[in-house]
């Protein structure tokens, strides 16, 4: 079973990765999947953190992870 570590725009941003805006371009632009639930956008947030590794060509420490949603499938 996969486990998805799900979280709102606003609790990615307030990890200090990105900011809101930064992110609802991202979604809006296609770049960032997100999974819609009526209005609010949940992201996956280990993708996000690779994706921009990869980009950057660095590594992303999960510091908050305490904080996120977790949905099993």
């Amino acid at each position: 079973m996969r486990k998805l570590h799900l979280m709102s725009i606003r609790e990615a941003a307030q990890t200090g990765i990105l900011s809101e805006y930064a992110l609802r371009m991202m979604i809006k632009r296609g770049e960032l999947p997100a999974i819609f639930v009526g209005k609010k956008a949940l992201i996956n947030y280990d993708a996000l953190c690779n994706m921009i590794a990869k980009r950057t060509g660095g590594e992303i420490e999960n510091e908050n992870m305490e904080d996120r949603i977790e949905v099993t499938q």
